[in-house]
């Protein structure tokens, strides 16, 4: 990986741990207050950690130049795709495999952290060629 791929990498994982932190806690307190299952509290925590993860990596870590119009909705698809997976990889650790939900929760958030990176910063976030262009 190149220097400033591995920096925006690493910007992204910074900024990404306060989405987790907003997921982490939304699942925390649906679990502990008995108000959901881990998969389903999870998935929810997602969609609020995703909205947090949206603002920030679109200001700061991509510094991006594309519109919302043009950047949300390709956020959106990326952050459904994390979602779908993320509820899968816990269902099938907490489910299946018998994993407590907070270990199941941290390696589904290392696996879901790589693809919506993969994907941010190849698909989601890259300027519009018409802009690659003019810089």
């Amino acid at each position: 990986m190149k220097p400033a791929a591995l920096l925006r990498f690493a910007g992204y994982a910074c900024v990404g741990a306060t989405g987790t932190a907003a997921q982490y806690a939304v699942l925390s307190a649906l679990v502990f207050l008995d108000l959901s299952g881990a998969v389903v509290a999870s998935c929810i925590g997602a969609i609020a950690g995703a909205i947090v993860n949206y603002v920030l990596n679109y200001r700061f870590t991509f510094k991006a130049s594309a519109t919302h119009g043009r950047s949300a909705p390709r956020f959106a698809l990326v952050a459904a795709a994390g979602i779908v997976l993320n509820g899968a990889l816990m269902n099938g650790l907490t489910g299946h495999l018998n994993v407590s939900w907070l270990p199941a929760q941290i390696v589904t958030t290392a696996c879901v952290l790589l693809l919506t990176y993969t994907a941010s910063a190849m698909w989601t976030f890259r300027p519009a060629a018409s802009d690659r262009l003019s810089h």
